[in-house]
């Protein structure tokens, strides 16, 4: 039996989802797709998400190393899950090396992938990242694979030309919840798509693959606004929130440049300077080489920094970045001054795949109804060898307190050399 068909068990319940004209419109997806129950807190009274980073599943899948990366992927998902008991597993971007796909079987490597959470029951919500996109893999593909699978909480609900695929939002409800029509929720978590990479089945007159644009879509900051104001005015409350996409916003790289304290902001902070949303882009559109950075994102950040209750933004896409920076003022090169005072998270490099020789691991967030109430949140990244390293607060003095330096607790990755 291959390892593929190990995971592969099960009906199979396809959705494809086709991007519809301009502009980005609302789609009428329940917030608990696949005739899920809704995503409810604990009866203790806490929630908490697993996000694993950057799997890189499919690297090198033509020589003998390739596929033995994805084994070790398997055992990390494997390792982390029989320690820590998520509500919800994000899958926050670079599920997939694309451009070491073929157009014939790019997509099965999310069989290996969500096979250990499908063997647990657990649920997972994604993000799809630069990697996940290139000329024979597509998030529409991806978001195909994934939905034939029961558990996959991953529903569009923006479309458009550039919005990318994994923009939506799921709403967290109480215990005991069983129809979220009669319940309200306390925790709302946002998803969105950078996406990155190259165009599906596109190139230029040259031949060479086309690039696509890196940042959330201006039209997708539209529908997360409006949206997050129905919901407000729904409930008739700020609903505390939490938020995932895969590359980091300019904002992450100018706290980065202010300086990183490994005793307020702990972890790894290796990859200096990080790559944000619009790298490699010019403000006119060209990504011809000619300019560093575009700022397209900058619609992005103003909404995030401005929503009520938006406690923290999650990021991979650095493999080398683990800290979490609260960013509550304004910075250098920048002209946007948050409101918010949102935490801006790295994850953990997951996969065996991709660059990086850090231990490889996953970052875990834990709320509590009671914490919520002053917009608080904790976490910590569980790594391979089962070890806690980089647990703080995300409270109101996060940047203030005083942490333990546990950089040299990052332990080698002896076999990720090639």
């Amino acid at each position: 039996m291959s390892i593929f068909a190990a995971v592969t068990f099960g009906a199979a319940v396809f959705l494809v989802i086709p991007l519809e004209a301009s502009p980005v419109t609302n789609k009428k997806f329940s917030n608990q797709p696949n005739n899920l129950a809704p995503l409810t807190f604990r009866a203790d009274g806490t929630f908490q998400v697993s996000i694993f980073e950057d799997l890189h599943f499919g690297e090198n899948a033509w020589d003998q190393w390739g596929p033995q990366q994805d084994i070790n992927s398997v055992k990390v998902i494997n390792k982390i899950l029989d320690k820590e008991s998520p509500g919800l597993v994000v899958l926050n971007g670079d599920l997939i090396t694309g451009e070491n796909g073929f157009l014939e079987n790019s997509t099965v490597y999310i069989d290996q992938i969500v096979g250990p959470l499908v063997a647990r029951n657990l649920t997972w919500a994604s993000t799809y990242g630069n990697h996940d996109y290139d000329y024979n893999i597509s998030g529409d593909a991806i978001l195909e694979r994934e939905r034939s699978w029961g558990n996959s909480r991953t529903s569009p609900m923006a479309s458009g030309p550039d919005a990318g695929v994994s923009n939506y939002y799921l709403p967290v409800y109480d215990h005991g919840c069983v129809n979220e029509h009669t319940c309200h929720p306390y925790l709302i978590l946002w998803f969105f798509d950078s996406k990155g990479g190259f165009k599906y089945q596109q190139k230029d007159a040259s031949g060479n693959r086309v690039g696509q644009p890196n940042w959330v879509d201006a039209g997708v900051v539209d529908w997360f606004s409006r949206a997050n104001r129905d919901l407000t005015k729904r409930y008739g409350k700020t609903i505390p929130s939490l938020a995932f996409v895969h590359i980091p916003s300019f904002a992450s790289y100018a706290l980065q440049e202010a300086g990183v304290d490994p005793n307020k902001q702990p972890g790894i902070n290796d990859d200096l300077p990080l790559a944000p949303q619009a790298q490699g882009w010019c403000p006119d559109g060209r990504n011809d080489g000619t300019c560093t950075y575009g700022a397209q994102d900058t619609e992005f950040m103003q909404a995030i920094s401005h929503t009520d209750g938006l406690m923290a933004l999650f990021s991979g896409h650095d493999h080398g970045d683990t800290w979490c920076y609260k960013w509550d003022r304004l910075l250098p090169d920048m002209d946007v001054t948050p409101t918010n005072n949102i935490s801006l998270c790295f994850g953990q490099h997951t996969g065996y795949g991709g660059y990086g020789n850090w231990e490889r691991g996953a970052r875990q967030v834990k709320v509590s109804k009671k914490g919520l109430e002053k917009f608080q949140a904790t976490t910590w990244i569980r790594l391979e060898s089962g070890i806690i390293v980089g647990k703080v607060s995300l409270n109101s003095t996060y940047g203030e307190d005083h942490y333990p330096d546990e950089r040299l607790q990052m332990a080698a990755c002896p076999t990720c050399d090639y």
